[in-house]
């Protein structure tokens, strides 16, 4: 995922699709700045990725199943603008938002999908999805600017927050086309050649469709209907298969091939390239991180363990300097693929994404996930002679039997 940019000549330099990393000179700092409102995760400016920052750090706290702090969640909810729509961020939520503010789909989809993970902002919800149905372009698509040309990648996160929300996408058209129509509309045939199956974020110019790893990577979540946050996938020889459906795929198909394209791009080095004009190729953290997600959707763990085993090993560093989203990112990279975040390459992704803001309030009720080492350290807090074992072994000398080990049993379960 590359970061979301307000300029023309950024959106025309990447992908809009995610946001690994602020538009300025990220501060490698762990804690929020001073500056910025308390509630806010990182300490970068937040004028192009603030919304999308705060929705990838609750989803993937969320993951882990952590209640996000509630200053957290109030300052993604006082975001919205009266419309429903989200901009990137706004500075002063006391002045309402008027034709100046620059609302986008994105920011608004990927808060859509947070809200809705965390649970009780129903109506925050639904005004959002009226804003992004009152939006659709004619093709069943959207573009990053309500009104601006359907992409690849605002396409892929508004279905995405259809389906998270249990909207069927096919049941959200414009003059007859679904999302899915207009997201089939940017995959390249199979005769292509080497980009054949990859998706393009949009025409160029002159109406081709070139291959684009963001693009594709937001492709297939989109054409299998998934969000943001996935679990692996069951496709049997996903990810490694050449294309195939012709030059109309099904979308199951289009996917499918889109998968194919990734796990070539990442079969030589384990990681995807950025080749921005004028600069030195150089390794892609956040589209790789997009890329385990996608390839773990589509065909399951497995075929996502090479470039997932590279991030574990080198995007350390990236992370830190980049800030929450991309913390964020490897913990939805790690959840697709069924891997232990808190030992990710030896790091723990859930302390030191954490550590950028609020604390978060504990775990969801629920929550039976709790760690070797997080057992560990409960039992440890217990060096009192009236322990758990030496009251157990009390219990049972005084016939308690079955009901207490059903009250031990709840008593153990995590807060």
């Amino acid at each position: 995922m590359n970061v979301r940019r307000r300029s023309a000549a950024a959106l025309a330099a990447i992908a809009v699709f995610g946001a690994a990393a602020p538009a300025v000179a990220a501060d490698p700092s762990p804690s929020a700045s001073a500056s910025l409102p308390a509630g806010l995760y990182g300490s970068a400016d937040p004028q192009y990725d603030g919304v999308w920052r705060q929705s990838l750090t609750l989803l993937a706290q969320d993951t882990v199943r952590m209640v996000p702090a509630k200053q957290a969640v109030d300052w993604l909810t006082g975001q919205q603008c009266a419309n429903g729509a989200f901009a990137p961020y706004r500075a002063d939520t006391s002045k309402p938002c008027d034709a100046r503010t620059m609302v986008d789909t994105n920011s608004t989809a990927a808060a859509v999908q947070a809200l809705w993970a965390v649970g009780g902002h129903g109506d925050v919800v639904e005004d959002a999805l009226a804003w992004l149905k009152s939006v659709q372009n004619k093709d069943g698509g959207w573009g990053y600017s309500p009104g601006g040309p359907s992409d690849a990648n605002s396409t892929s996160v508004v279905i995405g927050a259809l389906t998270a929300t249990g909207t069927e996408p096919e049941s959200v058209t414009k003059d007859g086309k679904t999302p899915y129509d207009a997201l089939l509309t940017f995959a390249l045939p199979c005769s292509e050649g080497e980009g054949a199956g990859a998706f393009a974020f949009q025409p160029d110019k002159a109406g081709k469709l070139l291959a684009n790893d963001d693009a594709t990577a937001a492709g297939v979540l989109g054409a299998l209907g998934k969000g943001l946050v996935t679990e692996p996938g069951r496709t049997a020889g996903g990810g490694d298969a050449g294309c195939a459906g012709g030059d109309k795929p099904t979308r199951e198909q289009a996917a499918a091939n889109g998968a194919a394209h990734l796990a070539r791009a990442v079969a030589k080095d384990g990681h995807l390239t950025s080749a921005l004009a004028g600069a030195d190729p150089q390794p892609d953290y956040g589209n790789t991180a997009d890329a385990v997600v996608a390839l773990a959707a589509q065909g399951g763990a497995e075929k996502a363990a090479k470039p997932l085993a590279w991030l574990q090993k080198n995007a350390g560093t990236w992370a830190k300097q980049s800030g929450p989203a991309a913390y964020a990112q490897l913990i939805l990279a790690a959840h697709a693929t069924g891997t232990d975040p808190r030992a990710f390459g030896g790091a723990d992704l859930v302390k030191q994404l954490n550590a950028t803001g609020p604390a978060p309030e504990g775990f969801k009720a629920t929550d039976t996930l709790r760690t070797t080492n997080q057992a560990a350290d409960e039992d440890k807090k217990d060096d009192s002679p009236f322990g758990v074992w030496w009251f157990v072994g009390v219990c049972l000398v005084f016939g308690i039997g079955i009901g207490f080990f059903l009250s031990g049993r709840n008593r153990k379960r995590q807060p």
